[in-house]
């Protein structure tokens, strides 16, 4: 059975451009190495690996080959992660070829350059598609358009045993998180992931050395990060969109935006300065402009309040510069700006509240920055944050809302997953779930819609819950929004307009 996961696995590189046909033996043997063997017996005709769903069959017989060899010292999904990485790394070319390969196909076209990349990152297992595609996905209709719900189920979980051994690992600071560049070809740990099948793109933006990558969770279509190659935190300002504008002429085809700089209304990792990108189309980019604005002395720029839940400045024109000037005064007006009637402070203690979330894109070849803005003031009636999903949506969604939020897609816990499913059945067996330690978080939720719905069925409850998920995550956007999509909320955000013409 083993020699049979070796050849299909060996043809599987050479059929997906991993390796050539010359590598047949070499790659062979390397695999026999890794599997602690020195025999090999050439198997008959063997079907090829066609599907992500054929590899991830293949990989897992050799990780069980693996743990019943105790080259495994466990099963843990932890372990056997860390394992099969090691595995798929003997196809992948390293990392100056896949970065002249790049380069030279970058030559006919940005696009190809990408598509080859985001092909190998899936070929190579870095992306792990079959499981991205047990992500749970639909779509809400909303007053402010489509957005997209996604129940995160890519992510491994680690099972207690793996929890318990990570805490009484020695600390280790190389590297020194999960973005910084060298990760690429780290064999990983049990509180860090292998990344042996990684390749990192240099690019140079802004004069600066950064790394072009995707994300291995792929929560959109080509979503991919951009990295500083050094371990420095995330901070916005001039040269934050300096470096996204020239990211986006890079490559046209995709946007690039930033989470914000401070805790709450940051994303999870703050300690590295990074972008997110991709070649997707969020609900906020297809939002309209609600109220066109213009700024003093940037008249050649086009801007307006997007109609979103979130507070949205858009801009656009044909000179990045002028856009970057004008982005620039803007922020700088948002970091001082307080508003007491509207309860937006810029500090309280010295602790600095007021940021921006940007984003950027090509349309219509202009450029074009949306701005977000964003404030983290906490209070003793909302003690994780004013401007951050409330108590009553905790249910649905009590993390930060991040960059990904921001632009319209619910990244959602998989703890949603069953928990849903169960709900499903309770509603349709009108089932009392006050009691239930695992569904009563649920309970007044449940109780502000069911009366909406004459008839709950077996038929209809999944796509009721989808649709009252996707309302709260509406709701909590607008729990976002420093100005409520409302006359006081537009009226407050046209006086932050006028403060920054004023300047």
């Amino acid at each position: 059975m083993i020699n049979e996961c070796i050849k299909k696995l060996v043809r599987y590189g050479i059929n997906h451009n991993l390796i050539e046909k010359e590598d047949e033996k070499y790659t062979t043997n390397m695999l026999l190495m890794e599997l602690g063997l020195d025999d090999y017996e050439e198997p008959g005709e063997i079907s090829d690996i066609e599907t992500p769903e054929d590899l991830e069959t293949v990989l897992s017989e050799i990780l069980d080959y693996a743990a019943l060899h105790k080259l495994i010292d466990g099963d843990s999904v932890v372990l056997r992660d860390l394992f099969d990485t090691r595995i798929m790394n003997v196809l992948v070319p390293k990392p100056s070829q896949v970065i002249g390969t790049f380069w030279e196909k970058y030559k006919n076209s940005p696009k190809e350059a990408t598509d080859y990349y985001y092909e190998l990152s899936k070929s190579s297992d870095y992306i792990r598609t079959y499981r991205v595609a047990r992500d749970r996905k639909w779509i809400c209709n909303t007053e402010y358009g489509d957005i997209d719900i996604t129940i995160n189920l890519s992510k491994p979980e680690k099972d207690p045993k793996m929890i318990a051994l990570a805490g009484r690992m020695k600390s280790n600071s190389y590297p020194k998180c999960q973005l910084c560049v060298e990760n690429e070809g780290y064999a990983g740990r049990i509180n860090h992931p292998a990344r042996q099948n990684h390749r990192i793109i240099p690019i140079q933006i802004n004069g600066s050395n950064w790394g072009f990558q995707y994300s291995p969770y792929v929560y959109y279509n080509e979503h991919c990060i951009v990295l500083n190659g050094q371990h420095v935190p995330m901070q916005i300002n001039r040269a934050t969109f300096e470096k996204m504008m020239d990211f986006i002429d890079m490559f046209p085809h995709y946007f690039v935006g930033s989470n914000a700089d401070l805790p709450i209304v940051g994303g999870s990792i703050l300690s590295h300065d990074h972008f997110q990108g991709g070649n997707y189309t969020f609900a906020m980019e297809r939002a309209s402009v609600e109220i066109p604005v213009s700024f003093k002395g940037y008249e050649d720029i086009e801007a307006g309040i997007v109609k979103w839940p979130m507070s949205v400045i858009r801009l656009d024109g044909a000179d990045r510069t002028r856009v970057i000037d004008l982005a620039e005064k803007i922020l700088n007006a948002w970091r001082g700006y307080t508003d007491e009637a509207a309860f937006i402070y810029a500090e309280t203690d010295g602790e600095p509240h007021n940021t921006i979330t940007p984003i950027a894109r090509m349309r219509n070849g202009k450029y074009e920055l949306d701005l977000v803005l964003r404030n983290n003031i906490t209070t003793e009636e909302h003690p994780m944050g004013v401007y951050h999903p409330w108590e009553e949506y905790h249910n649905i969604k009590k993390e930060n809302i991040g960059l990904i939020e921001v632009m319209g897609l619910a990244v959602l816990p998989a703890r949603l997953d069953k928990e849903l499913d169960s709900l499903a059945t309770a509603l349709v067996e009108k089932r009392d779930i006050s009691s239930d330690e695992v569904l009563k978080k649920h309970y007044d939720w449940v109780e502000a819609f069911v009366s909406k719905y004459d008839m709950i069925t077996r038929d209809n409850v999944m796509d009721i819950l989808q649709k009252e998920v996707g309302n709260t995550f509406k709701n909590v956007l607008e729990c976002a929004g420093v100005y409520k999509c409302n006359a006081n909320g537009r009226e407050s955000f046209l006086k932050f307009i006028a403060y920054v013409n004023e300047r």
